[in-house]
């Protein structure tokens, strides 16, 4: 075979129908005449199409690959190109204009759209869940008209444009002869029926916007930006359609004593140096009530406490988290006499009057290591 289809329409030889189609279209769309009157490009155009004709046939496309004539039997081919035997004229309206076979009336209910709302919660809602009641202004079906659109005792009649088709058909001529396509008509919308008499509460919409409250049950362990979504509790959509979804967006407010990581919880609680030093206890007011935290003899400052289960409660799972106590030795900077002869004395018996100290190297950055790295080479 002198022409090499597959070539022509850009696709590999195990191309499945569907690809062959989408090059076509994508061709098509190119190089209509309509759209490029080049004479070439025309050329190229009646290439493409009789390539598709044959690709797109499978008794066709089986004959080509064996070597075989696929117009052998008489079925269009360059010749009959013109007079349209075996010519794809639906796929190439399809491609250019839209489509060209009938689509049919449309349907005035659609599907609602989606909504969102925030919801604030405090650590402890977050933590282990809650139940809110939420007020949501949406949109319903109207009760007059139950959706229909229509006033009471009437109800939408056939369009006499289209007679319900929803469509209307127009002969554009071209290049191949006359070709009918067919658009949405104008005088329904493509509905295929028009509304004489709208209902007076909605205006034919078949909906109308309202203030409902909806129950809601936040699962233990949300955070703050998760999206919960409600299937079905969004607006209502024209016509009567299926209503949309309600999404809830969470917003967790500062808790004035926990962060929050995950679902581990951190605080920090300062203790004198004594305390520190001797050992003490301290309560904190936890998720689970107050609970009395030991802190041993001889805490630095810096060191972490955990407290293995006191923290949220994992999402859709088993188990919590942990709370995560962080200490911080305070040191006086105020000292009377009193106080400061304790001190000297304390340092006395421990030797430390003139402390050496401990010395280790400054943490630094990133870049400063490799800066270092790059000086060794």
């Amino acid at each position: 075979m002198a022409n090499d289809y597959y070539a022509t329409l850009g696709v590999r030889r195990d191309a499945s129908p569907d690809e062959v189609k989408k090059a076509y279209r994508r061709l098509a769309r190119e190089l209509h005449p309509d759209v490029n009157p080049d004479p070439e490009t025309q050329e190229k155009f009646k290439e493409v199409t009789q390539a598709y004709e044959v690709l797109s046939d499978p008794q066709k496309r089986e004959m080509y690959d064996m070597g075989a004539d696929p117009f052998a039997r008489g079925g269009g081919g360059a010749g009959g190109f013109g007079g349209g035997a075996g010519f794809p004229f639906s796929d190439i309206m399809d491609a250019f204009f839209g489509t060209s076979s009938a689509r049919g009336p449309r349907s005035r209910a659609r599907r609602g759209r989606n909504a969102t709302l925030r919801v604030e919660l405090d650590l402890q809602e977050t933590a282990f869940g809650t139940t809110r009641e939420l007020t949501i202004d949406t949109a319903v079906a109207c009760g007059t008209c139950h959706g229909e659109g229509a006033a009471p005792g009437t109800h939408p009649e056939t369009c006499a444009t289209c007679q319900g088709r929803g469509e209307v058909q127009q002969v554009q001529r071209s290049f191949l002869g006359q070709v009918m396509t067919a658009r949405p008509c104008p005088a329904c919308g493509g509905f295929g029926s028009v509304i004489r008499h709208p209902c007076p509460e909605c205006s034919g919409d078949g909906r109308v916007r309202t203030r409902r409250t909806v129950k809601v049950k936040i699962p233990a362990g949300v955070e703050n930006g998760i999206h919960i979504q409600l299937a079905g509790e969004g607006e209502v959509g024209p016509g009567g359609g299926p209503a949309g979804d309600l999404f809830l967006e969470i917003v967790e407010k500062p808790h004035p004593i926990f962060d929050r990581e995950g679902d581990d919880l951190h605080c920090t609680v300062e203790i004198p140096m004594t305390a520190a030093a001797l050992g003490t206890s301290v309560t904190l007011e936890t998720l689970d009530g107050p609970e009395e935290i030991d802190i041993r003899p001889g805490t630095q400052s810096g060191q972490v406490t955990t407290l293995h289960g006191r923290g949220v409660r994992h999402l859709n799972e088993s188990g919590r988290g942990d709370l995560k106590l962080h200490v911080t030795v305070e040191t006086p900077h105020r000292l009377d006499e009193e106080q400061e002869a304790l001190l000297r004395r304390l340092a006395e018996l421990r030797g430390e009057e003139r402390p050496p100290g401990k010395f280790s190297p400054a943490q630094r950055g990133v870049f400063s290591r490799l800066k270092d790295v790059f000086n060794q080479h």
